[in-house]
């Protein structure tokens, strides 16, 4: 059986430092399924954690070490592995959210589809899946 993989858009990698549903996804699955990250995603969830946190009054240093305890399980992938598919990728996803195209370029390379709550990816030629609904792609076939 061939593992399977899927990236995690940043949205995704916030609900994980956040919630406890998305966290046990990945928990429960990481046996079974490959999960990465572009680089930036880590980043861009390290920009809007503290904003979140605020917001719901969740310490600021058990969230990001729950984040850097995530990169054990969801690999960064390195801008040099998808670099190559940025030009692909910025013409998928058009004028929406272009700051997404390095998610899109690593479901490119990596061949998977995309974790994520966003529907800026919706007709970019790679499958998505939401959190509602992950657990079917994530099962065990």
């Amino acid at each position: 059986m061939t593992q399977r993989a899927i990236v995690l858009d940043a949205n995704i990698l916030i609900r994980a430092v956040l919630g406890v549903r998305v966290r046990q996804l990945i928990g429960d699955h990481a046996v079974d399924v490959s999960f990465f990250a572009p680089d930036p995603a880590y980043a861009e969830a390290r920009e809007h954690q503290p904003s979140l946190l605020e917001k719901r009054g969740v310490s600021g240093a058990a969230a990001l070490a729950t984040l850097d305890a995530l990169e054990a399980v969801v690999r960064p992938i390195a801008a040099e592995l998808y670099l190559p598919l940025e030009e692909q990728a910025l013409a998928r996803i058009g004028e929406r959210d272009r700051d997404d195209w390095p998610t899109l370029a690593c479901a490119l390379v990596l061949r998977c589809p995309v974790w994520t709550e966003d529907s800026d990816f919706c007709g970019t030629g790679v499958a998505t899946w939401t959190t509602s609904r992950v657990k079917l792609y994530l099962a065990p076939t």
